[in-house]
This record gives C-alpha cells, sequence and structure tokens, in this order.
C-alpha cells in the first residue's frame, strides 16, 4: 500500500529507476521513445503507430502527432506535467494530478507500455523498473520550485553534460524558455515567479543543496 495517498488537484514528485539499477534508456531511440509516452499518455486516447513518431523524432526533433490528437490529449487528460528529466538508468517528473486515480493511470501507462517496448528490444523478461513508481507530495510553492531545480540539475551528474544542463535534450529544462510541447507540459507555475528564464536559470545553478524531502 502507498504510504503517501495521491489527492486530486496536488503537486507530486514521481520517480523510479531501471530493476537492480539497470539502464533504462540505452540510446537515442530510448529516450525518446520514453519521453512520446510521457507527453502522450496524459489521458485515455491512444495513438497507433508509435515507431512512425519516434522516427520523425529522431530526424527533425518533432513528433508530428497531429493537432486533432494533441487536442483531444489535453481535453481528457488526467494530469499535468509540470518538468521532468530521463536519466539513463532513472527519471524524474513532477506531475499535478487532476484526478484521484490520475497519477496511477497515468504511470501504468507509461510504465506498461515502456516496459513492453524494452523487453521486446532487448529480448528480456521480468520486470523492467525497481517496483512501482514513487510519489512524493509537494507541500508548498517553495517545494515546487526546488523540486523543479533538482530535476533539471540531474544531467549535471553525465560528465558530458556538467555544466550544461539546460541544454540537455531529454528534460524539460529548455522548455522553460521555449515550450516545444505546448499544453502537453505545463511550465507556467514555475516559470511566472522569475522574471525571465536568465533569473530561473541563475537559480537552479545555485540551488545545489538538495532538499530531505527529496527522494532518489
Amino acid at each position: 500500500m502507498r504510504e503517501i495517498p495521491i489527492l486530486a488537484d496536488n503537486y507530486y514528485h514521481v520517480y523510479n529507476r531501471g530493476n537492480l539499477k539497470q539502464l533504462l534508456f540505452h540510446d537515442k531511440a530510448d529516450h525518446a521513445r520514453f519521453l512520446f509516452l510521457l507527453l502522450h499518455l496524459q489521458s485515455p486516447v491512444v495513438l497507433s503507430q508509435t515507431c512512425r513518431y519516434i522516427k520523425k523524432y529522431l530526424k527533425s526533433g518533432k513528433f508530428d502527432v497531429s493537432e486533432d490528437y494533441i487536442k483531444q490529449i489535453k481535453q481528457e487528460k488526467f494530469v499535468e506535467i509540470i518538468n521532468f528529466c530521463i536519466m539513463p538508468n532513472h527519471f524524474h517528473i513532477t506531475v499535478r494530478s487532476l484526478t484521484e486515480d490520475g497519477i496511477s493511470k497515468y504511470m501504468h501507462r507509461v510504465s506498461s507500455a515502456y516496459a513492453k517496448y524494452f523487453n521486446a528490444r532487448y529480448e528480456k523478461t521480468g520486470h523492467v523498473f525497481q517496483g512501482t513508481y514513487k510519489a512524493r507530495l509537494v507541500l508548498d510553492d517553495r517545494q515546487l520550485t526546488y523540486l523543479s531545480a533538482y530535476i533539471h540539475r540531474n544531467p549535471h551528474e553525465i560528465k558530458v553534460w556538467e555544466g550544461r544542463s539546460e541544454e540537455y535534450p531529454w528534460s524539460s529544462y529548455q522548455d522553460y524558455q521555449i515550450n516545444r510541447w505546448d499544453g502537453l507540459l505545463q511550465p507556467r507555475v514555475i516559470t511566472e515567479t522569475f522574471r525571465s528564464f536568465q533569473d530561473y536559470h541563475h537559480f537552479v545553478v545555485n540551488s545545489g543543496a538538495k532538499e530531505n524531502w527529496i527522494n532518489e
């Protein structure tokens, strides 16, 4: 049983890692697949031909999902995504639950779809993730802002991205300047508290202290 109940209209830090700390994302195709799922499974809408969208993204940096599909997803979604970061063996998301079972539905869709893809591609069986996803309630606006910085600083752990977390392609950091995903990502609850992206970036860079309530 989950220690903290998921309540509607609250923000949560949602995260998980690979089973036995295995790599979850081996290459750009894996990252793009999970990114697609994070963004497009926020509602009951079913998109077929996922591989076609992934191939388009790897070529152009866009999934090219039709405006009709995007509109339907936005109308029917049961969560809002505030920020995210996809690391080689784990991921972090800040999610606002729009219904009491919204995060549960969302994470079941995302985890099941990625596990099925991962096991098929790598000819594996069994668990892909380290148990059920973890969810921590965000208690106030201060925690919400610090959580966004913590999530966006994660790529700093990867040597090639050290000092360049804002350029990391598999997080929402760059979207806090220009949002690539329109209504599929909702950063305004954070960005509207800063005068500019430069101010937000300065905050992220200088917010290295990790809050006690943030668990990896």
